[in-house]
């Protein structure tokens, strides 16, 4: 065997064992809170109709089906039928270039704890990286105030023509680009390009608190979406919400997405009324979130490229 073969097999190793050794931490954290492990469909009859995400399909002889890109509903569903407090590691989908950060299938945990709101999802979150990796405790800083804080600009009350002077100064990007750019793109790229990487360098970073257009399945109060993502040495980790039961604002939002994709030139999925439908039964109160398993391990085995976690990359799957 040749050296740099020997080499790739030792890694491989090391990954595969560093992703079975934190699969069994991640159940042993939930047996002993009591949250049940779960498992819902991959192939879907439906799928979401978020602007930014788009779904693999499969087609049958009667209909397409979807590959999931979260187990989202299938989990409010069983939410809403009683089951308690949940969560589940399971494969999930997106139709996205692989990359250093992404690869088209993917591993997430996701979980939902009733009585809990973002703040106290984040805790937990919080204590599983601790007792996963000894991580020291997580800061957390709002939405707004880490816009103040890096760019000296509110977030919720500033322009988008004063957005796009300060974009002309911080990003590499021209005016015709900006033409068609609306508030929260802007918002996404300044926060992506001069704030994101200063994220999460010695300790995980909670933000939290959303502009509400951010959050299509997130509570609103007080004029701010109850939505927190986590930073690992710069990387997006997790995505978490207190979440919305409301079944009737569940659906306006789903058909403004509906139109938000129309006007893009995207395909238009259906709204999942299996989802509406449990919420007009009753989703408990309850926040969840979902963490990408193979960003973790990145983190985990001090690597940028995802390809170094995964057995299979995307192009060699």
């Amino acid at each position: 065997m040749s050296i740099c073969a020997e080499a790739h097999q030792n890694k491989l190793k090391i990954a595969l064992q560093a992703r079975a050794l934190l699969y069994q931490k991640i159940r042993a954290f939930f047996a002993e809170r009591q949250v049940l492990e779960v498992e819902t469909p991959l192939l879907c009859q439906h799928t979401v109709t978020d602007p930014h995400i788009e779904s693999f399909t499969v087609p049958t002889s009667n209909q397409s089906y979807f590959l999931q890109t979260s187990p989202e509903y299938a989990m409010k569903r069983l939410l809403s039928q009683g089951s308690g407090s949940i969560y589940q590691i399971c494969k999930a989908f997106r139709r996205e270039e692989a990359g250093q950060q992404h690869n088209p299938e993917f591993t997430m945990l996701e979980w939902y704890r009733l009585g809990f709101d973002h703040h106290a999802l984040m805790n937990e979150v919080d204590a599983l990286l601790q007792y996963c990796f000894n991580t020291p405790p997580a800061e957390k800083i709002s939405y707004q105030a880490v816009f103040q804080q890096y760019l000296s600009l509110d977030s919720f009350a500033v322009s988008l023509e004063a957005l796009k002077k300060i974009m002309l100064e911080k990003i590499a990007i021209t005016e015709h680009d900006l033409a068609s750019i609306n508030k929260d793109t802007a918002l996404q790229l300044l926060l992506s390009h001069c704030i994101e990487p200063h994220f999460g360098v010695e300790k995980p970073l909670f933000l939290y608190d959303f502009p509400p257009s951010q959050a299509a399945l997130a509570k609103i109060n007080h004029g701010v979406a109850e939505r927190f993502e986590l930073y690992l040495q710069g990387s997006e980790i997790a995505n978490g919400f207190h979440e919305l039961a409301d079944a009737a604002e569940q659906e306006a939002r789903f058909k403004k997405n509906q139109v938000a994709r129309a006007n893009n030139g995207y395909t238009v999925p259906k709204i999942d009324y299996y989802f509406i439908n449990a919420l007009k039964k009753g989703l408990p109160a309850c926040a969840g979130v979902a963490i990408g398993l193979d960003r973790l391990l990145m983190f985990q085995l001090s690597t940028k490229n995802i390809a170094d976690v995964l057995p299979f990359p995307f192009h060699y799957a």
